[in-house]
């Protein structure tokens, strides 16, 4: 069993060394850069990475592609603010030992948000598909929340995937208007009106089922923030949906 590690960049001269340095279960990593202006590729290729330039398609087409010019069959696929933890790749290795009874694996992603774990509000264990066989699965989604579907038998790996996400309030909320955006997109290709219970109803029930269904409370402060970015998110995809949507 060998694995080709792919990564998508985009200006990840932050992230993609810690990524990488996490990637030692590999026999290769393949970085798939759609036009950074920093550092992301020097790094990378420093590091031993094959990196690929590609116009960026959107997140599913662009990880297919990364996983299409792979060497091996096997690809695990990170985004560049994410590693192993230790403990899964050690599962990683054991895997690589004997001989895989699946065609897919999922794994547990951890978040690290404003500096903390975060253990509820709804991002715990948020299991990810990111070990596959690249016959047998492929990236779905045209523009966010794009996952992995496999044909065939998915197993269970228990090491965390950490995922590094926002440092800040002000770089969470930068994330947030290109993803609702994204997002809007999508509702209005998808056709879907949009009335004030979307405006208004909806924004505060995912807080509730954020901070209080999902026990974000237990998070602390940052559980506070994320329920409240969250209902943020909700409105705004909403809202510029309906604003963006041509007059009727």
């Amino acid at each position: 069993m060998k694995i080709s590690a792919a990564i998508i960049t985009l200006n990840e001269e932050r992230n993609i060394a810690r990524a990488m340095e996490s990637l030692r279960c590999c026999e290769e990593i393949v970085v798939v850069d759609s036009g950074s202006t920093d550092r992301t590729c020097d790094i990378a290729s420093n590091l031993g990475a094959r990196v690929v330039e590609h116009g960026f398609e959107g997140y599913a087409a662009q990880k297919n592609f990364a996983a299409s010019v792979c060497e091996h069959d096997w690809v695990l696929s990170l985004d560049a603010d994410e590693a192993l933890s230790e403990s899964l790749e050690a599962e990683i290795w054991q895997l690589k030992k004997t001989s895989p009874q699946c065609v897919g694996y999922t794994m547990p992603r951890l978040a690290q948000y404003l500096g903390r774990w975060i253990l509820h509000s709804g991002w715990y264990p948020d299991r990810k598909v990111r070990l596959y066989h690249r016959q047998h699965a492929s990236w779905h989604g045209d523009y966010v929340h794009e996952s992995v579907k496999v044909e065939g038998a998915v197993g269970r790996l228990d090491g965390n995937l950490l995922h590094f996400t926002c440092d800040s309030l002000s770089e969470h909320l930068r994330t947030m208007d290109r993803y609702t955006t994204l997002a809007a997109e999508q509702l209005i290709e998808a056709k879907g009106s949009v009335g004030y219970r979307h405006l208004v109803g909806d924004p505060l029930w995912t807080f509730f089922k954020t901070y209080v269904l999902q026990r974000g409370f237990l998070d602390g402060p940052e559980g506070l923030a994320i329920a409240y970015m969250a209902a943020h998110y909700t409105f705004l995809k909403y809202a510029k949906a309906r604003f963006m949507s041509p007059p009727r």
